[in-house]
């Protein structure tokens, strides 16, 4: 019997075709090559950059003590450098866009290490404030470039996975800067601290420069001004983002609030707690790290808005919680409210890099923007309301930025209702 009769040729073709090259998702997924060492450079860049950013803030006891400022004043340390983070973070997805993510995400880092070392020699006040302003504007070119690397390198069902790593990677850096600092100043004081900090953020960012990936599909866009308005303008014009960017405002607006003024909480009367047990206290920041790690599960059990809802209930539950003069009630607050708020930015985050199909470093940008903004004005009128009325003021102010996450993804579930009763 000839091999057409008995159907073996038809068999073999149908099997040894090639698939065409087009066809081929070569990005990186989960337990292929290259997806571990790029997960854990964007985690040595993430921890770096919440180090970095908030090296101060669990000190601002003891700046206060120094220049014989109040809250409010000291706060501005962290102010500026998210700040300054929020301003420049457009201009830098630009150039990333141009020079690529990489190049971009190794010079950020470089020069926020080489400012770091000079910050512990600040003179006075004001010119801290402005060596925080400049790291925060160097560090601006770190997160709007990481997750557009990620939309470009990672396959998409892997991408809210591998955003909340690096989301993770935040909370590790935000967690160790100032349980560090607290120990190591309650010895040596906060110029010792922040400068360890510095040498921390040294060894990530070489290692992170020697672990990322080469990448393999970006492609370069253009400088010209009149390109990057339009793109802009195009994100904006977009409902979901302007949603989206104003999520993680709001939760930032939360988070930077309350961990400004923590530690004056926590100094003071009934807990009068020693520098560097406060500095401890932001160990729950190892639940941020979990909460942000499995954000994917999480949408893919009750959906983006779900997810968003829960993230912010949980937010909302803390701070009520956080109210009761009693130690554990704080703590387990602060628990909830970490909790909810990395969740949250995990899941708005990383449905901007979804949603956005081109100029997704721009896409991102505008949310890091909008979120550093919220960590300004959060860390400022928390303690502008905790110098009014006490850590009630400042309660106050998360809950209205918790009231405004949900009125938003309410107004997010209306819309998609009215759409899909529109393509009935």
């Amino acid at each position: 019997m000839s091999p057409a009769s008995t159907g073996a040729s038809t068999v073999v073709a149908a099997t040894s075709a090639p698939v065409p090259s087009s066809l081929v998702d070569d990005r990186m997924a989960p337990g292929g090559p290259g997806y571990r060492r790029m997960s854990f450079a964007l985690f040595l860049a993430g921890v770096a950059t919440f180090a970095l950013l908030y090296s101060t803030q669990a000190l601002l006891p003891l700046i206060s003590g120094e220049f014989g400022v109040t809250a409010s004043a000291a706060s501005w340390t962290v102010a500026a450098a998210t700040g300054g983070l929020a301003l420049f973070v457009l201009p830098m997805s630009a150039l990333s866009e141009r020079f690529g993510r990489r190049a971009v995400m190794t010079a950020s880092l470089a020069v926020a290490v080489a400012v770091a070392v000079v910050v512990p020699f600040a003179p006075s006040l004001p010119v801290l404030v402005a060596l925080r302003a400049v790291q925060g504007a160097a560090l601006a070119g770190l997160p709007a470039s990481a997750t557009a690397y990620l939309a470009e390198e990672v396959r998409p069902r892997a991408l809210v996975t591998a955003i909340g790593l690096f989301v993770a990677g935040n909370s590790v850096g935000g967690m160790s800067g100032r349980v560090i600092t607290g120990w190591v100043a309650q010895e040596w004081g906060w110029r010792v601290a922040v400068g360890v900090i510095g040498v921390l953020a040294v060894v990530c960012a070489v290692a992170f420069r020697l672990l990322l990936p080469t990448p393999r599909h970006f492609v370069a866009g253009s400088l010209r001004p009149g390109v990057l308005v339009r793109t802009v303008r195009e994100h904006l014009g977009n409902p979901l983002l302007r949603r989206l960017y104003a999520i993680g405002a709001l939760f930032m607006t939360v988070f930077g609030g309350i961990y400004t003024v923590i530690g004056y909480r926590l100094t003071a009367e009934p807990f009068s707690l020693p520098q560097g047990v406060v500095g401890s206290v932001f160990l729950v920041y190892l639940v941020g790290t979990v909460s942000a790690s499995t954000a994917g599960r999480l949408v893919g059990r009750l959906g983006r808005r779900g997810a968003l809802y829960l993230s912010g209930g949980t937010t909302a539950a803390g701070l009520l919680l956080s109210l009761a003069d009693s130690l554990g009630a704080v703590l387990l607050g602060l628990v909830l409210i970490t909790a909810g708020f990395f969740a949250g930015h995990a899941v708005a985050s990383s449905a901007v890099s979804k949603t956005a199909t081109r100029g997704r470093a721009q896409a991102s940008a505008l949310y890091q923007s909008a979120y550093y903004i919220g960590s300004s004005v959060g860390s400022t009128a928390g303690a502008v309301a905790f110098h009014g009325g006490g850590w009630a003021g400042t309660v106050a102010v998360g809950l209205t930025a918790v009231a405004g996450v949900v009125a938003i993804t309410a107004a997010g579930s209306r819309a998609a209702a009215r759409g899909a009763a529109r393509g009935a």
